[in-house]
C-alpha cells in the first residue's frame, strides 16, 4: 500500500488539428480505487483513457505513475520499451469488443497463459494450472481451456478477456466500456464479476462508460465530462442522486424517464 495516489493526472489536453479531444483534464487515482468516467459520445472520456493508456500521443500535461519499487514516472513522456514493460506487468486494458484483447487463432488457456510467458513463467504444468484457475474465476467451464475464442459467445469472449488481463495482478486497468454490446443479463452477471474481481484483488481501475449504471456498479467515483472537460466529479452515489451541474442532472433525469 501506497500512502499517496497510484496515478496523477493534470491537465491532459489533447488536440486533433482545430478539434479538441480533451482540455486540461486532473485527477487521482488511489490504490484500490475504480474511477469512472462518464458523459455521451464525443466528451472526450474515451480520448483520456488512449491518451493515458499509450494509444495515442497527449498534447500537453502529465500523469504520474507510482511503480512497484516506488519509482514515479510520467506515463505521458515515457520511452515506448518502458510503456511496453509497464503493460506487461503493473497495467491491463480491457477492450469493448474482446476480439481487440484476444488472439483468437489461439486456445483459451493459451490466452491466458501468454501473459504469465511475457513476465518469465516457464513451466507448462503452472501455467496451464494458473489458466484453469482463472477460467473458474472468470465463469467460463474447464473443459473449454482446449477451445479457441471462435466458439465463445462474446459474454465469454470478454470474460476470457478479462482473465487474460488479470492473471499478472496489474495494479492499474483500463477499461474501455467493458459490457458495451452484450445482452442486459449477460451485463449483469460481467458487473458483478468485475466488482468481485476488482475487491477481491484491490485493483485500481480507471472505467470508461456511457451507461450510469455500469458508472453506478462499479465505481467508487465519477468525472463527469463533456466537450472534453471535467463539469463534475465526486463519489458516484453522490454524483447520481444528487447532480449539480446541468449537464450532469440531465444525463441523471434522461436515464430515469420512461
Amino acid at each position: 500500500m501506497i500512502d499517496r495516489p497510484l496515478l496523477s493526472v493534470r491537465g491532459l489536453t489533447k488536440r486533433y488539428g482545430d478539434r479538441l479531444g480533451c482540455l486540461d483534464v486532473g485527477f487521482d487515482l488511489w490504490p484500490g480505487e475504480v474511477l469512472g468516467i462518464v458523459g455521451e459520445s464525443g466528451s472526450g472520456k474515451t480520448t483520456v483513457l488512449r491518451c493515458l493508456a499509450g494509444g495515442i500521443e497527449a498534447t500537453a500535461g502529465w500523469a504520474e505513475f507510482v511503480e512497484r519499487d516506488g519509482t514515479v514516472v510520467d506515463v505521458l513522456r515515457l520511452p515506448e520499451a518502458a510503456r511496453r514493460r509497464l503493460a506487461r506487468t503493473d497495467w491491463a486494458m480491457v477492450q469493448q469488443n474482446p476480439r481487440d484483447g484476444l488472439r483468437m487463432n489461439v486456445t483459451a488457456g493459451a490466452n491466458i497463459g501468454e501473459p504469465l510467458m511475457a513476465v518469465g513463467a516457464r513451466h507448462y504444468g503452472h501455467i496451464r494450472a494458473a489458466a484453469l484457475q482463472w477460467l473458474t474465476q472468470v465463469e467460463i467451464p474447464c473443459d473449454r481451456i482446449d477451445d479457441l475464442p471462435t466458439a465463445f459467445s462474446g459474454g465469454m469472449q470478454q470474460r476470457l478477456q478479462i482473465a487474460r488481463c488479470l492473471v499478472t495482478r496489474p495494479r492499474l486497468v483500463f477499461m474501455d466500456e467493458p459490457t458495451g454490446g452484450l445482452d442486459v443479463s449477460v451485463q449483469a452477471r460481467l458487473l458483478d464479476l468485475l466488482r468481485g474481481l476488482a475487491n477481491e484483488l484491490r485493483l485500481s481501475a480507471l472505467v470508461v462508460t456511457h451507461d450510469l449504471a455500469v458508472a453506478r456498479l462499479l465505481a467508487h467515483r465519477l468525472l463527469v465530462m463533456r466537450g472534453g472537460e471535467i463539469v463534475e466529479a465526486g463519489l458516484t452515489d453522490r454524483v447520481l442522486d444528487d447532480p449539480q451541474h446541468p449537464y450532469t442532472q440531465l444525463l441523471v433525469s434522461s436515464v430515469l424517464q420512461p
